[in-house]
């Protein structure tokens, strides 16, 4: 009893047993309406039958007088059918036909009567035994009436027998709607059951968790689709947080003890020697704000507050410019920049992010492509399967295959970069300015034919802007 009264809260069951109402209140309707559109159109037919039978009649008796009226009429009482003949005297009384009695005051107007009435016949064995006609009432010269009908037992039996079949039909179908109902109705609570359970363990801190689907692809299957998107994110933010939270205490203790070193070597120092050792405690600062901001942009751009600063963009022209800005740097390290930029290639982007995503790439290529035997740095946009791609490329050392996954984390640096001046949150800064604007990162061998792949290839694939 309880599962039924948890069954009725359902919002499920509740629109079905709403749905199962309206529907019991349109048949209803149909059923009331058919019936009399039955009825309606059966007594026209009578009418018209009866209307078809009074002209002759008339046309009998302008022919051939009274004794050949009543000659036709006692023909026309004698044949079996539902056909009513009456002849009455002026006061009312039966005089032939084939109509033992009939309702008081039934033949004292002339014209149709103005509704069914009972008559009883003569082969009726009770006087219980009453039909039910319409007739139409004639009044001759002489005084005499005739009355000319049609009983109404066989419309009624059809109108009686068309409500039976539309009442057995509903019937089925609102107890077929019934079983459907009690079923939809069970089905939805299962699953509300199965998605309130997963949501306790999410609520538990296991957000890992995600709500069930069935696969069907209803609405149940695209809010739990919704949801275990945002659960992800959240599980993802929330990852990112415990690694920024581990990298700062782990990665960052290292320069700030090092600064505090140095700040202590220089209190020790006298003369001129001071200043060197504050220059370098300046760079050091420096450093440690670049990765600060680092991670405030990451932070930003995945909370989402860069997104309001969509707009269409030229991507041809951001590359263009940020190509012809970086060049220059790539001269000094002894290395080539070329670009193969598609013209007038127009994406959904935020400027800003996009052109620091791209320096990142380019400044790492830069950096880890010195030495390289190619001093080749290709920088290429295209458009591709309704996508745009944009890749840089170099012929360094590369990154392992294996790697990949790690080097996006942020402060994940490779022993052989560790060298080199860096963050570790370069190539995390890309990933998130790739997922706000709905796009893809993929890094390859720039040479996979060579032993162990050479090079590495950063493409950024972003989806094209709708016109």
């Amino acid at each position: 009893m309880s599962k039924l009264r948890v069954l009725f809260r359902t919002t499920a069951v509740r629109l079905s047993a709403l749905y199962l109402i309206l529907f019991s209140l349109c048949a209803a309707f149909l059923v009331i309406y058919v019936t009399g559109m039955s009825e309606r159109l059966l007594q026209q037919q009578t009418r018209d039958a009866v209307t078809a039978e009074v002209a002759q009649i008339e046309q009998v008796y302008s022919r051939a007088g009274m004794n050949g009226l009543l000659r036709s009429l006692e023909r026309r009482a004698r044949q079996p059918g539902a056909n009513l003949y009456v002849i009455a005297g002026p006061s009312g009384e039966i005089l032939a036909g084939n109509v033992a009695s009939l309702e008081p005051g039934l033949l004292d107007s002339e014209g149709w009567t103005e509704r069914p009435f009972a008559y009883q016949r003569y082969t009726d064995e009770s006087k219980k035994d009453t039909h039910v006609a319409l007739a139409h009432v004639l009044v001759l010269d002489n005084g005499l009436r005739i009355l000319v009908g049609r009983d109404l037992q066989e419309p009624q039996k059809f109108r009686a027998l068309v409500r039976q079949a539309l009442m057995v039909a509903l019937g089925v179908m609102g107890l077929g709607a019934l079983v459907i109902w009690f079923g939809i109705g069970r089905n939805a609570l299962k699953r509300i059951d199965r998605m309130s359970e997963a949501s306790t363990k999410i609520m538990a801190g296991d957000l890992s968790q995600r709500l069930p689907m069935s696969g069907s692809g209803d609405e149940f299957d695209r809010l739990s689709e919704s949801l275990n998107a945002m659960l992800s994110r959240i599980e993802k933010l929330n990852e990112g947080l415990r690694q920024v939270s581990d990298n700062i205490a782990h990665d960052l203790k290292t320069p700030l003890t090092r600064l505090r070193n140095k700040a202590e070597a220089a209190l020790a120092r006298k003369g001129t020697s001071q200043r060197g050792a504050l220059e370098e405690i300046i760079g050091e600062s420096d450093q440690l704000i670049r990765t600060f901001n680092a991670l405030l942009m990451i932070s930003r751009v995945e909370a989402g507050s860069s997104a309001a600063e969509m707009s269409d963009i030229d991507l041809s022209q951001i590359v263009a410019d940020c190509v012809e800005l970086y060049e220059p740097v790539a001269e000094d390290g002894g290395l080539k920049l070329e670009a193969d930029v598609a013209p007038e290639l127009v994406i959904s982007g935020n400027r800003e992010l996009i052109g620091q995503a791209l320096g990142n790439l380019i400044d790492n290529a830069i950096k880890y492509a010195d030495g390289a035997e190619n001093p080749l740095i290709k920088v290429s946009l295209e458009k591709r399967e309704g996508s745009v791609l944009l890749s840089v490329a170099d012929h360094g050392s590369g990154i392992p295959a294996a790697m990949r996954d790690e080097v996006i984390k942020r402060f994940v640096r490779l022993d052989e970069s560790r060298s080199k001046p860096g963050t570790g949150l370069g190539l995390s800064l890309v990933e998130a300015v790739m997922e706000m604007h709905h796009g893809a990162l993929h890094l390859a061998d720039t040479v996979p034919s060579a032993e162990g792949g050479k090079g590495l290839t950063v493409q950024m694939v972003f989806p094209v802007a709708a016109t």
